[in-house]
């Protein structure tokens, strides 16, 4: 699996980690490498290793997020927290790094990318989502999503009708217990129901004390 990455060394452990995981790990400088040197099977992921000063990397992340559906995982220290859930990573991983913790969450990023053509649409009314290209409609409109927008919105698609608690949101498509807690899932609903639109937002209801249905 091809994994871009920035800056072009990564830490020893976080470098470790990938190669283990079985990801062959190709340095990119900005926006237009991800682009411009990427491989015939596309990127796994990106992974953007932060250093003292965040600001340099999130702004490749968002630069990435507006230009190619690539899953960004982001490598920070626990200070940078506030600035990782404001920014358009899909993932983040904290120092002091886990081997194991960087292995699952890069490899349900990279996963994610793997969608057979029989796979390629699904629908709810005038929604429509390409799951081999990240991209989604309503009516003949685009929407803007980020990677794990478009996640929550396929699962909600997927199940809908039925309740669904921030607890079981974040197992089922964050994977396992998120930093970020009930308040990422209250997060990312709310951009959702802008992102659909008034006539749209009360797709996703809020189930009070237990958490969202949709449909």
């Amino acid at each position: 699996m091809n994994l871009a990455h920035h800056p072009e060394r990564l830490s020893p452990a976080l470098a470790e980690a990938l190669v283990e995981a079985g990801f062959r790990l190709e340095p990119v400088a900005d926006a237009a490498a991800v682009i411009e040197a990427e491989p015939e099977g596309g990127w796994a992921l990106l992974v953007i290793e932060l250093g003292d000063d965040p600001t340099a990397g999130l702004a490749l992340a968002r630069r990435v997020k507006d230009s190619a559906p690539v899953p960004i995982l982001v490598a920070a220290a626990r200070r940078h927290t506030t600035e990782l859930h404001a920014s358009s990573c899909d993932d983040f991983v904290l120092a002091p790094l886990d081997p194991d913790e960087v292995v699952l969450r890069a490899s349900r990023l990279a996963a994610r990318t793997s969608i057979t053509a029989a796979q390629e649409s699904m629908t709810f009314k005038d929604l429509t989502l390409n799951l081999a290209t990240y991209q989604a409609t309503v009516g003949s409109a685009p929407i803007d999503l980020t990677y794990m927008e478009y996640e929550l919105l396929r699962f909600f698609v997927t199940n809908s009708g039925r309740v669904w608690s921030r607890e079981q949101l974040l197992s089922r498509v964050w994977g396992y217990d998120y930093f970020g807690g009930a308040r990422t899932v209250d997060v990312h609903v709310r951009r959702l129901r802008a992102k659909l639109g008034e006539e749209r937002a009360s797709w996703i209801a809020t189930v009070r004390s237990v958490g969202y249905r949709f449909g």
